[in-house]
Order: C-alpha cells, then structure tokens, then sequence
C-alpha cells in the first residue's frame, strides 16, 4: 500500500550528519519527499510502500549517525504530496522546542585516514573535517545550526567543497565547517614579537622543531588556546607552571596513541572507551610510574590526566614520531578565563615562546572536559568540550529561569519550557575576569535558546558572585542553601522524585544557622529538606586564609576539641608556627575572625595539614586530593579496622558526628605509622560513619524513604563513593551517585533550577 508519514525526530539530530543519513534511506528503500531541519529537529515527511517507510523508521531507531543522540520520535500519517523524489530542502527558523546545540566532536577514523593519505586533496590539511567530527559548538554564532551563522562563513567554498557539501550521498553533505587547502583557514607560526615564522605544513613542521628543543608553545584548538612543551623534558614543564602561576596542580598531557597511554597508565576497558569516544575527554588514569615524566606534572600525586590528539592538528604534531607526550593546558593564567581570540594573543605570549594559531575564529570558548572513572561508570570532574550543552529533560517547569551555581567550578543553568540547559565549566568567580567571562557566556545562551528570565536562582552566600550578577537581570531572585541543590542535582541527575536521604560531603557551604556546613545528612525533596545530622563544628582561623592554609584547620581543631594540651600538641606537629598558634589560641577563646564549621573537605585539609601531605594549598583541594591519593599507592587490605568517632543525639530528631576520638588517635599514629596505613584507616573510618549515621537515622524515623543520594566535591573521591554505596547497598538501601553531571559545585545550578521551580509551585 503506498502511503505517507510525517516523522519529527528530536534531540541530537542537527549537524551530525542526519538529513544525509534519511536521504541515502530514502533511496535504500525507494521513498519520495523531503528533510528538514528547525529548531524542533528534524522533519521528515515521506511517501513510499508501508513496509519500507517502516523499514525506514526502523533504521533510524536502530542505527542512527554516530554522533547523533536521539530523544523522541513521532510518526503521524500525512497527505499524499505524490513528490517525484526525495530532497533536503533548507532549514527553517521555527519550532518551539528546545535545540540542541551540536558539540565539538573529536576527529573521525574517516577524516584521519584522508588527511594521512597523500593522494588526497585534504592531504596533511589541518582543518578537516566531516558530518561525524570538528567544529561545531565553538563556531555557532546562532541557531539554526548552518554555515552562514557560523564563523565558517569568513571561508567562501571552493568548487570542489560545494559540489561535495551539495551532494547527499557524500558524507560532507552539509558538513557546516567544510573546508580544504583551497578554501579553507590557514596555519601560522609567530615569536614572541608576532613576527610570522612559517604557515602551514612548514609551520607544523617548525613547531615539532621548537617543542624538541625545549620551548613553550601556544597553539590554538577548537575551544581556545593551549600550551604546550615536551612533557619529557623537566625544565620546559618548570617554566610552563613559573609562567602559568601554576606551581602544584596537575597539568594534563596529551600522547600520540592509545599504546602511547596504556605505556605511561593502567587503562580498564571503560576508560579506553571514554578515551577514544567522539568526545575525546582528558581521563584521569593511575600512572604505571616509572615512565620517563618528571614528577612535576602531577607533584604528589600517583594519577595521570591524559587524553588522545583530538584534532588534526595534535595528529600532525605527532606526525613525524619526534613526539610522543606533550603537555597540553589551557593558555591562561591560573584564575582566569582561557584565551581564544585573536586579540588575546598578547596575553598569550607572556605566557610562551612561541604561538602557533590558525584564522579561522572561536565564538565560543570552551575547556577540555576531565572524566574519571569509578570502576563501573564515567564521572565528570569538568563537563565540557564534546558533552555542553546537551539538553536535560525534567518533569518540573523551569521556564524562564536561570540558577547562577556556585563560585567555584560554576556552571549556570538556564530553562526553558521542560528543558535545562547546562553551560560548560566557567571556573572560579573570584576576579573581574571571571565574572565578565561568565557574564559572556550567559548572555550567549540566552540568545541561543530565546530565554528572558523571569526568575534568577541564586546560592544564599551573601559573598558569592551570583547574588551582585542576579541583580543585574531581570525578574525577582530565589536563593538557595548550597547542600539543598547538592542533594537535589543528585535527585535530578537520576530522575528521582520522591524525598529521600543524602549525604552531602563537601568544603564550603553556607548553612542556615550561619555556620559552614559541608558534612550533611539531609532528608527531603525539591520542595523542601530536614537536616537530619552533621559534622560536629570546629573553628576556621582566619576563615578564608584557613581554607588555603590547611595547618589552620588542625590547629583549630585541636585548641577547639583540648584547650588545655591542644597547644602542645599543635607545636609538635607544627614548630615552625609557634608565634601564629598563639595567635590562634587567643582569636578562638575571643572570637576573632573564626567562623564554625563542619565540612568534609576541611577534615580532609586537616588530617593532610597533621600527616605532612601539605600544609598550604597552591590550588582548592590539593591537600584532599593529596590525601586521597594514598589509596591508589598500594593494594588495599580490607581489615576493616577504624579510629574511633561518636554518633551524639543533639535533639530528639537530629544527631552530631564527632570525630574528635579519629584525631587524636591520627596524632598518636603519625608518630608509629607509615602514613599510607594512616590514610586508609581515615578513609574506612569516614566510610564507617557514613553509613552507621544513615543507618542511626533510618531506625530513629523508621518511616522514611530507604534511598539516599551521595553529592558534594568530597565525592570525587572515588575510593569514598564507592566504599559508602557499596555499603549501604548491602544493608538494602538505595544509593545513588552522580551521572550526568558533577558531584562538585559544578552540579550545583541543576538543583538551584529544581529546586526554585518547585519553590514558586509550592507558592
């Protein structure tokens, strides 16, 4: 029977490759009529035997491009058109659901082989590209995704790319950032001065010449710059981080192949796929050691970050085999907003020797993304380059709202209709550069997805950014307690409705009672949350200077929990800090400038602070993450043993955590144990308490939901996430972790959006 259908496919349909896909569909299986994109999707209206355009429909469910990620289809009957054939016809501007914005996609096997092959015209050409890979979310100007309304419209295509870009049943048939030698952006190599060097291949070649020889180079990506030394060579790494100011944290690398990696790491099946998926992230892997890198790309830590040449232009640095591991972080002072237009470059080269850049430019800026994986499942550490911005769906209304996040690792989120939308990683909103740069980036989503708030979500911070940015848009603010969105972004990332439990494990959070909360247990929904118990509080000296001198936090601890041999014990760990411990001493018996507080992360900084692992933090987290690191040094026995700690029922319905027993027993071990043995134990002990608290909780209020969420920036800590889930599941209790977004503060926004939508419902 011949018949007609209209099919709309939605969700990551556009600039992968799809209307090409349909269109070679329609020939396999003999059907007329059209293609097109809007800002729904795609919409296909067909007309062929029943059978094939099922046949057609099938396909598409089973086997779609690559890069594409479909979310609905719908099929409805359509009116005979009686078309003679089947065409893609231009997109239009209409539509009323959210687009989805294509991602920059890592390049394809297709692509890699052309460029490597010398009889092809793309031969050695740095900029190709296809439907399945390059440019895409860096380059939009606007939506619909075409190349007038990309920064691709600077490049005129030549004969050859429009007879390709024009045929269907080519694979770069409407390949937006199409492109060759002829026609395409081009390659130049610069000093310090801006003088031009070399273009091109020569400048390629050049680049090799100057990274073997030990010197810094800036080149340009897709998101913005990078720079770049031969990560073999010690003193050019020492020079990256003196101008970088980046003297402790983790600088990642890239290598020339998988085999490359799987020399310098252990690599598990799971992360060989996330290393060579499309989205080409950095994965933090656990260094084999003993490879040839000098220790001061990753100081202290025995974890590598490491990701695969993802454009065509790392592939051609690795070309010749010169090199075969790189150091690759992003060109911009520690704090900053990385640099990535053209008139950056003189900020760029203060910082390197050389710059190699391109002309084709970057609308939008964006960071590599950071995965790690937890034996089972990929964890975001920053959700960036080839994931943002995927659209979430949500069964609440967040129409017209935007939740600002945090100021660390902040990420915003806007709404629209049953959608969020999450930006990339913007970074930490301490400086002016900042704030402009996310500023930047918020008014560019909300004219991608047509978004005039009518409510801005805020943290109840009264020092954070967002509260002085809200006040610059429009509509009326919500705020927000940080542990709240915490526990909800975990609910949300998982689709849960009901209240239930969480634990949220984190540095620094505004508490209702004015103190610093960060080791919470909490029961609730989006509508509202019982704190149900907490961290004992202990005071922060100096406040702020306490969170990046770590000592601070153990001397606080110590005076606060023994006033009478706390200052004792505080000038064995610590003789060089006699004169400031007094200080201390006499700021906490009057209350000068200590605030309370009870946070995960602070524990961490303390116990790290009294071990020796590090006193004074170069970058947030370090001594946690230094700390943590131990549990990766050795094969871990399983004794179960733990320090000692206190479940205190403080009210009839709310309990304290008090491991002050932990402490003391750590200070009497630093003296008779190894610290590995140290650390371990500290682990298992928080693993311990973690779960009897629940566990104290659930028999306390036998009614409550038996689910609980694990949230917050201390779970980044994979050895905890695991251990606590784990744990619980095996007293049959629900436990979920984080999937789609971080755990961190970079979460955060997804559950401000929830939690104001159900705010104003409730009103």
């Amino acid at each position: 029977m011949y018949t007609a259908i209209k099919v709309t496919v939605k969700g990551k349909v556009q600039g992968v490759g799809f209307r090409p896909f349909i269109y070679q569909l329609s020939k396999k299986y003999h059907l007329n009529g059209t293609v097109q994109n809007n800002l729904n999707g795609v919409i296909i209206l067909a007309e062929g035997e029943e059978g094939q355009l099922g046949n057609m429909v099938d396909e598409i469910k089973r086997n779609p491009p690559k890069l594409a990620k479909i979310t609905e289809i719908t099929i409805h009957p359509a009116p005979l058109a009686h078309y003679k054939e089947f065409t893609i016809i231009p997109s239009r501007e209409n539509g009323r659901a959210v687009p989805w914005i294509p991602a920059d996609a890592g390049i394809c096997e297709q692509c890699l082989e052309e460029m490597m092959d010398p009889s092809n015209r793309r031969y050695h050409y740095p900029f190709i590209n296809c439907t399945q890979c390059g440019p895409r979310y860096t380059i939009i100007n606007r939506l619909p995704y075409d190349r007038p309304y990309t920064t691709m419209k600077d490049f005129p295509m030549c004969p050859d790319c429009q007879v390709e870009y024009e045929d269907p049943l080519n694979r770069r048939h409407h390949a937006q950032p199409i492109c060759c030698p002829d026609c395409g952006p081009t390659l130049s190599l610069h000093n310090q001065g801006g003088e031009s060097l070399a273009e091109d291949q020569s400048a390629i070649t050049r680049t090799i010449d100057l990274i073997k020889q030990g010197h810094i180079v800036a080149i340009k990506g897709i998101g913005g710059f990078h720079l770049a030394c031969d990560a073999y060579q010690g003193w050019a790494v020492d020079r990256l981080r003196l101008r970088k100011k980046r003297p402790q944290k983790p600088l990642a690398v890239m290598v020339k192949s998988l085999e490359a990696a799987r020399g310098l790491c252990h690599i598990s099946r799971i992360e060989e796929d996330i290393l060579m998926s499309p989205e080409m992230p950095i994965v933090i892997l656990r260094s084999k050691g003993g490879d040839g890198l000098p220790p001061t790309i990753s100081p202290g830590l025995s974890t590598l970050g490491v990701m695969l040449p993802y454009t065509p232009l790392h592939h051609l640095l690795f070309n010749d085999h010169r090199l075969d591991c790189i150091v690759m972080t992003s060109a911009n002072p520690s704090g900053h907003p990385i640099l990535y237009k053209d008139e950056h470059l003189k900020h760029v080269r203060n910082m390197c020797d050389y710059t190699l850049t391109h002309n084709r430019r970057i609308d939008f800026p964006i960071d590599d993304s950071v995965v790690q994986c937890d034996g089972e499942h990929p964890l975001f550490v920053r959700r960036a380059r080839g994931y943002v911005p995927e659209p979430l769906k949500t069964t609440s209304d967040v129409d017209r709202m935007i939740a600002l996040g945090g100021n660390q690792k902040n990420t915003f989120s806007v709404g629209s209709g049953d959608t969020i939308v999450m930006s990339p990683h913007v970074g930490d909103l301490e400086n002016e550069e900042m704030i402009s740069s996310f500023d930047y980036q918020l008014r560019h989503y909300k004219e991608y997805l047509g978004v005039n708030e009518i409510r801005t979500v805020v943290d109840k911070h009264p020092l954070y950014a967002s509260p002085s940015i809200a006040k610059k848009l429009k509509g009326k603010t919500i705020s927000v307690q940080h542990h709240h969105a915490h526990h909800v972004s975990c609910m949300e990332d998982n689709g849960l409705n009901e209240p239930c439990a969480g634990i949220i494990l984190d540095g620094t959070g505004y508490g209702e009672d004015g103190n610093i909360w960060g080791f919470e247990f909490l029961y609730g929904d989006a509508q509202s949350y019982e704190r149900l118990a907490h961290l004992t509080y202990t005071p922060l000296p100096g406040g702020e200077k306490a969170v990046k001198e770590p000592w601070r936090n153990a001397v606080g601890m110590l005076l606060y929990y023994w006033p009478e041999s706390g200052k004792e014990l505080c000038m064995k760990l610590f003789p060089e800090r006699v004169k400031e411990i007094k200080i201390m001493d006499q700021m906490i018996v009057h209350q000068i400038n200590t605030p309370m507080a009870g946070t995960c992360g602070r524990l961490f900084d303390a116990v790290s602070a009294i071990l020796g692992i590090c006193q004074v933090s170069t970058y947030e987290g370090e001594a946690a993450i230094k700390l943590s690191d131990y549990m990766n040094r050795t094969k871990l026995e399983s004794t179960g043993e733990t320090y000692s700690f206190h479940v205190i029922r403080s009210s009839p319905n709310q309990f304290q955590l008090d491991l002050s027993p932990m402490i003391d027993e750590i200070i009497q071990d630093k003296f008779q144990q190894p610290i590995t043995a140290i650390a371990q134990k500290f682990h298992t002990t928080l693993v311990s308490c973690c779960i009897q608290m629940v566990l104290e909780l659930f028999r306390n209020r036998p009614e409550l939901n038996r689910t609980v969420v694990l949230s917050g920036g201390s779970f980044q800590n994979v050895f905890l996430a695991r251990e606590i889930r784990q744990g619980l599941q095996k007293e049959g209790v629900n436990v979920y972790t984080h999937r789609n977004v971080p755990c961190h503060d970079g979460g955060l926004s997804l559950g401000q959006i929830i939690i104001a939508a159900h705010t104003l419902e409730g009103r």
